[in-house]
């Protein structure tokens, strides 16, 4: 995603600062003076607690409408499908697949590795009995076992609203997939203005977004400034094991998922493709954006890998907001280091439905700095787990995010390479320059 820059110095180092300056504040105050020390009590109950929670309070407000509206935009910019026919739901179809087998190696490697046990149970119940207020949702109470039919039922929501209302995300999302097929399915004058005022409201959704990131370096100074004092040395130990588990499920992604994919399905031999997309990783690893790798993306696809451009700019156009899997293994990954964090062990049932969202969340990821923030939050308070825990993350978010969003963009021309095999473009066909960027 592209910096924002406040006073000349980039984002990411503002929030790195913040990170920083809340980490080592805390850490001098748990080594020296102690987390129950009366002026810290205070300090963390009056200022820094509630300066924390607001940002995340921001973040709630906003999550539902934001990810209906970009689920129905992401879906219904599918539009094509009517023209391009198999090449669109091929498209659909391999976006899901992908995200889904993301999903399931980064939940294998947390659960393999663990990298968030080992924090004292005591200390980590008491962070969680802080945040237990707010926690509510659909899978809190969720049964041991897994009833498959109960499971998709409860996905069908008798009343849409009232679902939103009880932080029912799920149904929600499954409710907005279904609202965006059926406007790519229906068109008329009618539902091209419904269409039209959705993106409107997805537009407002990511301005107040980005208006509500810029408070992350405060946010990320007073959520990192009480988990620090809580628990000292053993966050930074914890830190880099969920760092480390990240990077190396998005390198099987990278190097295995995605060769075999070309091979089988695409009928490329991926050292060869590797070669010719290297500019666009290039691009989406410095600048962390997909958007702004989208012209480059256009122009490999073009030139050297020589796809269809009829194929190339819909499966790439759509993919920049729709086929975020590295997104969906990232959120996957946060979630459940998080819950073994806070001793919280998630059954069978609530790891099926934290898949679930992040396939669909990394459709309705905004292109935000730090998009897929409010899709983790979400996800923190419907099993149970304290929102503050998304300060444990942020500071090295920057990082990772270079590495997801390259997960994406080489993502978007595996997709674009597989639909393409055995289409050509009209001989008539003209040539379009490719998008001009959009900030990420």
């Amino acid at each position: 995603m592209a910096d924002t820059k406040r006073g000349g110095i980039p984002f990411h180092w503002l929030m790195l600062a913040g990170f920083a300056i809340g980490l080592l504040a805390g850490l001098y105050v748990n080594l020296n003076l102690g987390p129950e020390t009366p002026w810290v009590v205070w300090v963390t109950s009056n200022i820094t607690g509630p300066l924390g929670q607001i940002f995340l309070r921001l973040l709630f407000m906003l999550v539902l409408p934001l990810l209906f509206s970009a689920l129905v935009v992401g879906i219904a910019e599918m539009g094509d499908l009517g023209a391009l026919g198999r090449v669109g739901w091929k498209t659909l179809a391999l976006t899901v697949v992908i995200s889904t087998i993301a999903v399931l190696i980064g939940l294998g490697f947390v659960n393999f590795f663990r990298p968030g046990d080992g924090v004292d149970p005591a200390l980590a119940q008491q962070l969680l009995a802080q945040g237990a207020e707010g926690a509510a949702g659909i899978v809190e109470n969720a049964p041991d076992s897994v009833n498959l039919g109960q499971f998709f039922l409860d996905l069908i929501p008798q009343n849409v609203f009232a679902a939103a209302s009880a932080n029912l995300v799920l149904p929600v999302m499954v409710f907005a997939l279904l609202f965006g097929i059926g406007l790519v399915l229906v068109k008329s004058p009618a539902t091209d203005q419904l269409q039209q005022t959705i993106t409107g409201l997805f537009e407002v959704m990511m301005k107040l977004i980005t208006l509500v990131i810029k408070l992350a370096p405060i946010a990320i100074a007073c959520l990192m400034f009480n988990l620090a004092a809580l628990f000292g040395w053993d966050l930074l130990v914890r830190l880099a094991a969920f760092a480390g588990v990240a990077i190396g499920a998005m390198a099987v992604h990278m190097f295995v998922v995605y060769p075999i994919i070309l091979m089988l399905l695409g009928g490329k031999n991926p050292i060869a493709f590797f070669g010719q997309v290297r500019e666009p990783i290039v691009v989406a690893f410095s600048t962390a954006s997909s958007n702004a790798t989208l012209p480059v993306s256009l122009r490999a696809a073009e030139t050297e890998l020589k796809l269809p451009r009829k194929i190339s700019r819909f499966v790439l156009t759509v993919g920049a907001t729709a086929n975020q899997n590295g997104t969906a293994l990232f959120e996957g990954v946060t979630v459940l280091f998080l819950a073994q964090f806070f001793g919280i062990d998630l059954t069978l049932t609530q790891q099926v439905i934290v898949m679930l969202v992040c396939i669909l969340g990394g459709i309705g990821t905004a292109g935000v700095p730090a998009g897929s923030l409010p899709v983790i939050a979400m996800i923190l308070v419907m099993v149970g787990i304290p929102p503050e825990g998304i300060g444990l993350i942020l500071g090295v978010d920057r990082f990772l995010d270079m590495c997801r969003t390259t997960l994406n963009v080489t993502g978007d021309l595996v997709v674009a390479q597989v639909v393409s095999r055995g289409e050509t473009d009209p001989v008539d066909a003209p040539h379009v320059e490719p998008l001009a960027a959009t900030p990420g």
